[in-house]
């Protein structure tokens, strides 16, 4: 009986999904999707939408990883409204970084800064950042990546942590040329790739926890989880030399799980939450989509993939999540906060799902002819 509800539910989600498949990726269609979605989220920033009992703090990764695609809107927007939101976002909390010294999470949104500083060229916004990083570096974190040691947390022992901080590093290297930036993050990076990364999948495990675990027969692995190391990897290489040692490591990570991505793709359009077990997750789930399509079109566009091989997953993939925004622009089938395949509603979204959506959408609107 589970099994024919699944199947009549994957029927009814493909039947709703499916006519936007073949419709034409226009620029300006893109651009007025993620303006909708931006507009939504930012009058609905304290909103609570996903369980959660009380708004983000500004600072948290949530919304950081929001800012991270509201930086790339509001380079494509035609006035300067929603930078002036994120600066002001950056004033009223003095340009800190979130609580905790070593965690990644609370280092996230050090990327907003630091794309703020890009175009006011006002050194406070970047000050902090740099002078905890430089504390971190001088006194890195001697703890094991083992889930149930000591301050294991503060090194990147879970996959979501190598978007929010790793991404840091690189844009610091690149803005003050100083390269101890750069060997700490690749340093710490490779710590985690060897620790969580499945050679024989291309795929990362969320933490040791899901090493050993099996989920209907199928090892586990997040698919937001593995979209914040996509978007990751995208974001950190945005920062390096394409000729450099550096980038070369990143890349062939990033072709590797490219690969991976596209012959996993669900024929509604996303990737299902538990990435292998299609068969038990057909509800869409719009956060980990959007980072791949980011990802993925990010990768035609620098001439990394090969277009006719992957043109298709993204167009397919942008169609889906456009086909998951309502009218007023709220992104629905955003899974909520967790660690581990789940479920996700249409009425249900979250601010990093508005981000990795903007992400997808800036470019997606690149690949399809916009300016």
């Amino acid at each position: 009986m589970k099994s024919i509800l699944r199947f009549s539910l994957a029927i009814i989600i493909f039947s709703c999904t499916n006519t936007s498949f073949s419709q034409k990726i226009k620029p300006k269609k893109v651009k007025e999707s993620m303006q909708r979605v931006a507009d939504w989220q930012i009058e609905n920033f304290e909103g609570l939408y996903s369980d959660h009992k009380k708004p983000h703090h500004p600072l948290d990764w949530t919304n950081a990883a929001l800012y991270v695609g509201m930086v790339k809107w509001a380079e494509m927007a035609d006035d300067d409204t929603y930078y002036e939101w994120l600066k002001n976002i950056g004033n009223e909390n003095e340009w800190q970084l979130y609580k905790r010294k070593y965690h990644a999470d609370d280092h996230a949104v050090g990327q907003m800064y630091i794309d703020l500083f890009r175009k006011y060229n006002d050194e406070k916004m970047i000050a902090t950042t740099k002078e905890q990083f430089n504390f971190i570096m001088y006194h890195p974190s001697q703890s094991s990546l083992e889930w149930k040691t000591p301050y294991h947390q503060d090194r990147w022992n879970w996959c979501d942590a190598l978007f929010m901080s790793p991404p840091v590093w690189a844009k610091l290297y690149k803005e003050t040329g100083e390269k101890k930036y750069l060997d700490f993050m690749v340093s710490e990076f490779k710590a985690s790739t060897d620790f969580l990364f499945d050679k024989e999948e291309s795929l990362y495990y969320r933490d040791e926890r899901y090493f050993d675990q099996l989920d209907n027969g199928t090892k586990i692995f997040w698919s937001r989880g593995n979209g914040w190391v996509f978007a990751g990897l995208t974001n950190i290489m945005n920062e390096l030399d394409p000729k450099s040692e550096e980038y070369a490591y990143f890349l062939d990570i990033y072709t590797k799980m490219a690969k991976k991505l596209l012959e996993i793709q669900t024929e509604e359009g996303h990737w299902a939450m538990s990435l292998l077990g299609q068969e038990f997750y057909p509800t869409p789930e719009t956060s980990g989509s959007s980072f791949y399509v980011y990802g993925l079109a990010w990768g035609i566009n620098k001439g990394i993939l090969d277009k006719d091989t992957y043109e298709p997953a993204v167009k397919k993939g942008w169609n889906a999540m456009v086909g998951h925004v309502t009218k007023d622009g709220m992104l629905g089938y955003v899974q909520p906060i967790g660690a581990a395949p789940g479920k996700a509603w249409p009425d249900k979204t979250e601010v990093y799902g508005t981000g990795a959506f903007l992400s997808a959408g800036s470019e997606v609107y690149q690949l399809y002819g916009g300016e």
